[in-house]
């Protein structure tokens, strides 16, 4: 009878989260933690906004309309690595899906 130590997938978590840690901590050490943070912050929500406009059949051009910007700006918010989003923009998407954006501190 194994254990859960001896699960291949424990094992493969634990290593995961060993480069989860080390990671950060070069993040942390190239003074880049928090951009990248942000960035992977962004990137979480535009897929969850694209998700949701692949559910909802919403089309880019419809998803402008809705967010009463142009389709160019819609695809600067969903393009992988550009972090520099307004709360008001991430607002606009979140309510233009039918969603509610939430932040909160850590």
């Amino acid at each position: 009878m194994s254990t859960r130590l001896n699960d291949p997938r424990t094992a493969a978590k634990v290593v995961v989260m060993q480069r989860c840690h080390q990671l950060v901590d070069f993040l942390k050490e190239q003074g880049i933690l928090q951009e990248a943070r942000a960035i992977a912050l962004k990137e979480a929500v535009a897929f969850q906004i694209q998700k949701a406009m692949e559910k909802e059949k919403i089309s880019k051009v419809e998803m402008a309309r809705r967010m009463k910007t142009s389709r160019a700006a819609l695809d600067r918010f969903l393009a992988p690595g550009n972090a520099s989003v307004t709360l008001q923009t991430l607002t606009r998407a979140a309510r233009a899906v039918g969603r509610e954006l939430h932040i909160g501190l850590v």
